[in-house]
């Protein structure tokens, strides 16, 4: 059984280029942001092993309150292959117009949404927003 570095490694390998080297940017950027944080996988599949998403890399831990009174831990941050380009999830912000209004106009070629950047490729848009906008997420989770 791999251990979450080799099974990250694996999927951002297995994308096809220039994603691929668009996601190992992307994850050597975010680990900078936030050195020794927990790393997850998430690999998209549920109890049944049926695929209901996208895998996901994350990055921190939160511990999130559910619609069914239960806490559990999840990442702070995500990064997740789509089939367009990449999507780069911060979680944890209460305000649902927080990101677009912030980083939005900033970013480039981006959509956003109440906790989504997504994007075509790194080229189209403005690293550095990106990055303080999941500098923003880290430290809005304690990180």
């Amino acid at each position: 059984m791999m251990n979450v570095q080799e099974q990250i490694e694996t999927y951002i390998t297995s994308q096809p280029e220039p994603k691929r080297t668009d996601m190992q940017a992307l994850h050597r950027r975010i680990q900078e942001v936030m050195p020794d944080c927990k790393l997850w996988f998430l690999d998209g599949k549920n109890a049944e092993n049926k695929t209901v998403s996208n895998p996901n890399i994350g990055y921190g831990l939160q511990t999130r309150k559910y619609a069914d009174g239960t806490n559990r831990e999840f990442y702070q941050i995500g990064l997740s292959a789509n089939t367009t380009g990449i999507s780069v999830y911060i979680l944890g912000i209460e305000d649902k117009q927080y990101l677009a209004q912030t980083y939005g106009e900033k970013l480039g070629k981006a959509s956003v949404t109440g906790y989504c950047i997504k994007f075509k490729a790194l080229k189209n848009i403005n690293m550095d927003v990106l990055e303080a906008a999941i500098r923003d997420g880290a430290a809005r989770n304690g990180f």
